[in-house]
């Protein structure tokens, strides 16, 4: 097994982690926002990898792409999850429909 199937199927085994996490959540939005990250951070796993092997720096601006994408949703989801705390006094999905308009 090569180095580039090693690092692919790292990547794929953390993708699906990330999948199992959101699907099994079922109360727990905060488990659900960090199976998003787990995501997240495998696909920027493997664009680097990707980036090293074929010696393309071009890749890497996407990964800066997905950094910046995740940061913007931490940020998000931490603020809903604030709010929802204060206001009810947990952070279960039953309260997220709350914020439909």
């Amino acid at each position: 097994m090569t180095v580039q199937e090693i690092i692919f199927i790292f990547s794929f085994s953390l993708f699906a982690i990330g999948v199992a996490g959101v699907v099994a959540t079922q109360n727990n939005f905060l488990f659900a926002l960090m199976s998003i990250e787990i995501m997240l951070l495998s696909s920027i796993f493997l664009f680097t990898a990707c980036s090293i092997f074929f010696i393309d720096s071009s890749m890497q601006a996407f990964v800066l792409l997905i950094l910046t994408v995740a940061a913007a949703e931490s940020a998000v989801g931490l603020a809903l999850l604030i709010h929802f705390f204060k206001s009810k006094g947990s952070i279960s999905y039953s309260f997220a429909n709350l914020i439909k308009g």
